[in-house]
């Protein structure tokens, strides 16, 4: 199976960087005399907690874009890293950096 450029969506790559800088600007620490109430600081640390979570899982999902723009012309690529079968083209054209098939990814959980 041959894939090209169009399953690695450049445009994909420039949005999450785009989100990963928004996440930085909304995880900087939360000055202690910024004038909110303990209520306030505590929701704003809850929601500055879960930036944190999203922030970790898209610097993740941009590795692995950039790991699989780099695999591309690997003549392995799109090939499932256990079972060796072809990783399906709906599977790649949603998840281009996958590197296993949707029978061997769920059975890794």
């Amino acid at each position: 199976m041959v894939f090209t450029l169009g399953y690695l969506r450049i445009w994909d790559i420039e949005l999450l960087k785009a989100q990963i800088d928004t996440l930085e600007e909304k995880v900087k620490p939360i000055v202690p005399d910024c004038g909110l109430g303990r209520l306030t600081r505590l929701e704003a640390m809850g929601e500055q907690d879960v930036n944190n979570k999203v922030l970790d899982e898209a610097r993740l999902h941009l590795i692995r874009l950039n790991n699989a723009l780099q695999r591309i012309d690997n003549p392995m690529f799109g090939i499932c890293i256990e079972c060796e079968e072809s990783i399906g083209v709906g599977r790649m054209s949603v998840r281009p950096e996958s590197v296993r098939c949707v029978e061997c990814a769920n059975n890794s959980y």
